[in-house]
């Protein structure tokens, strides 16, 4: 179907994507493994040929791939390509990012928000978003509305229509034009990820196949068949595997959710135009000629690494890959030669490259990839950029607000100054005695918590993050459920995380302070602190009674 115009502005350095394609040009040999297999067997071959791909290489880049997958070709304001934003229609000129969120459309806390796993940063289901419709649009599942507490002319989100949510209170329902998108993202997450454990089974099941439970597969397939791949997907596709090395197979054949879930259920799946090489022919699959790997910005002194995956069909020899020309002294690679055995299988092998400069500035090289059988060489681009070592303030965490049974919001405010890629919330949970502690990730200056047990009380501190380095821990807020309780509440006096110990927060000097462990015994007396006064103290949890405060502080030391 064709999309209207969802976007938001974006800097004038960008380039423009090339002349749209027809349709998606699909690498000979890449789907070949998916060839005669049905249902369970089908699913699992699709999620070995996705799951191993080229990682991107931090949180903090994903807008600078944004500006490779999501940019309208066409449509340029005030000297400046935009954004093209499936979550709102309202243009947002952002040179330094601000007010773009880096949107999971598949959301990450149902696999519990864990950041290691490569779902965290694979562009297959992250889009920019801006932050209204994203904050609004939380984790809910997707769905039909059958009434809406926020709409902005392109989300919906609201209580679903009966036999839809999941057991969800609300849904996510997109513009038309961007439910197939959508649905077929899910798709690709459903088969890729499938070794993945569900937190949240509002749309899923816990098992490989067939992973989607059954009312989201009828929502899921609907959408899909009523919204077909159009332009914008097949673009976008393409981008991200020159910047990842896998596709969705989804909208390279949308006949493939039939075989997994719909009306071709228990068929065997051959593609149509399958590309593949004749036998013995030797066939490098992946990386392709002029793909371009990006190692985002980097503090100076500071390295970071980038895997390429190779993987191929019939190679008769090693490959051999090296550095050549450029700024080849700031990369590294771990080896010059690649044996076939490594290459010729479904998963293939990730070359571990390294980029670590020692100036400031924009550094590039390009990988020289022969031999192996291949006619020719490949040539990929290595590029990177060196940043002086961000300067952070410390955060000043604020009360939680909107405190309900089962969710709260965390809130916190930033030096103005101070430029941030993102935020980290650390959450301890407190229950009969043990604690728990997840670090949560933020875009803006505040983070609706949605899982807050009313068994447990609840603590929260919060860094910035600028080039992967974190700022000093904030003041730490105590969070129950018949109210905000800690350092924020009825407080003059507060604290701040220091290495080894705390700082004290007030305006004038206290008197009095006893400091306790956690079996309740007195081990310090204060007779008086003072604004910024330091105090050591070893690893642990403590209470701190203050004369004169009806509320006793709390603090952790690391």
């Amino acid at each position: 179907m064709k999309h209207s115009i969802r976007i938001l502005l974006l800097p004038a350095l960008l380039v423009l994507w090339g002349t749209a394609q027809i349709s998606a040009e699909i690498p000979s040999g890449y789907y070949s493994s998916l060839n005669g297999k049905s249902e369970g067997t089908l699913k699992t071959a699709i999620h070995e040929l996705l799951y191993n791909h080229t990682l991107v290489s931090s949180y903090s880049d994903l807008p600078r791939y944004f500006q490779r997958t999501d940019v309208h070709p066409d449509i340029v304001q005030n000297g400046h390509p935009m954004w093209w934003d499936m979550y709102a229609e309202i243009p947002l000129y952002t040179p330094s990012f601000s007010g773009l969120n880096r949107e999971h459309s598949f959301p990450k806390s149902w696999w519990g928000g864990d950041t290691d796993t490569p779902a965290y940063t694979d562009l297959n289901h992250l889009y920019p978003s801006e932050m209204k419709a994203n904050s609004a649009k939380s984790n809910y599942p997707l769905g039909v509305c059958s009434s809406t507490t926020f709409n902005n002319g392109v989300s919906k989100v609201g209580p679903p229509v009966t036999g839809q949510g999941g057991g969800a209170a609300k849904v996510f329902e997109p513009a038309d034009e961007y439910k197939g998108d959508l649905a077929r993202a899910y798709f690709y997450m459903v088969c890729c990820y499938q070794n993945l454990t569900w937190r949240y089974t509002y749309m899923v099941q816990q098992n490989l196949y067939p992973t989607l439970n059954s009312w989201s597969v009828n929502l899921l397939l609907q959408w899909h068949r009523q919204d077909p791949p159009s332009q914008k997907e097949y673009d976008r596709n393409e981008e991200v595997y020159k910047i990842q090395n896998n596709r969705n197979p989804f909208i390279d054949y949308p006949d493939l959710a039939e075989y997994l879930w719909g009306n071709k259920k228990g068929q065997m799946f051959y593609t149509t135009n399958s590309g593949t090489t004749p036998t013995g022919d030797p066939n490098l699959i992946t990386p392709v000629q002029d793909m371009a790997l990006d190692f985002g910005q980097v503090a100076l002194g500071k390295s970071t690494t980038a895997n390429l995956l190779f993987r191929g069909e019939n190679l008769r020899r090693s490959l051999t890959v090296g550095l050549y020309k450029g700024d080849k002294q700031m990369f590294s690679l771990p080896t010059t030669s690649i044996s076939t055995s490594l290459i010729n299988t479904s998963a293939g092998y990730n070359l571990t490259i390294t980029y670590t400069p020692t100036e400031l500035g924009g550094h590039a090289t390009s990988l020289l990839i022969y031999d192996g059988g291949l006619t020719g060489s490949r040539t990929i681009t290595l590029h990177g950029e060196c940043l002086p070592m961000p300067v952070l303030h410390t955060i000043t965490a604020l009360p939680a607000t909107d405190i309900a049974e089962d969710s709260y919001t965390a809130n916190w405010e930033v030096p103005a100054d101070d430029v941030v890629d993102y935020y980290v919330v650390t959450r301890t949970r407190y229950n009969n005695g043990n604690s728990s502690t997840e670090e949560l990730l933020a875009e803006s200056n505040s983070l609706e918590i949605t899982d807050f047990d009313a068994s447990q009380s609840e603590s929260y501190f919060v860094q910035s993050v600028r080039l992967e380095q974190r700022s000093e821990p904030s003041n730490i807020i105590f969070v129950e459920h018949g109210g905000i309780t800690g350092i924020e509440a009825d407080m003059t006096l507060g604290t701040a995380y220091i290495p080894g110990g705390i700082r004290f927060v007030c305006n004038t000097n206290h008197y009095n302070i006893t400091v306790y462990d956690t079996m309740g015994r007195a081990i310090m007396t204060l007779p008086e602190v003072y604004p910024d006064m330091e105090l050591q103290l070893p690893y642990g949890a403590y209470i701190i009674t203050v004369e004169g405060q009806r509320q006793p502080l709390r603090v952790l030391v690391r």
